[in-house]
């Protein structure tokens, strides 16, 4: 590390716990997204809801529009996958 990288760093020193903070930031978004298009979440979602529907605890229409959006994300998740 040279002497402008020294000087940078002290200068950029009190900010280090704000960068910390959106380091952590960014591993909490990350999980949360990973664990959000997690296609076996999404499939255990979708067994969850086609048991209420069995179970008359949703109707139809209730059930096709949470279904829907349980599909559109698990597509989004499967393209996502085969994009990495």
């Amino acid at each position: 590390m040279g002497l402008t990288g020294l000087v940078k760093e002290l200068v950029l020193l009190p900010f280090a716990p704000v960068r910390g903070s959106f380091w952590v930031m960014e591993q909490i978004v990350d999980e949360a997204e990973r664990q959000y298009y997690d296609p076996g979440v999404i499939r255990a979602e979708l067994g969850r809801l086609e048991e209420q529907l069995e179970a008359g605890e949703i109707d139809a229409d209730t059930f096709d529009r949470l279904e829907d959006e349980l599909l559109d994300r698990l597509q989004y998740a499967t393209e996502r996958t085969n994009q990495q």
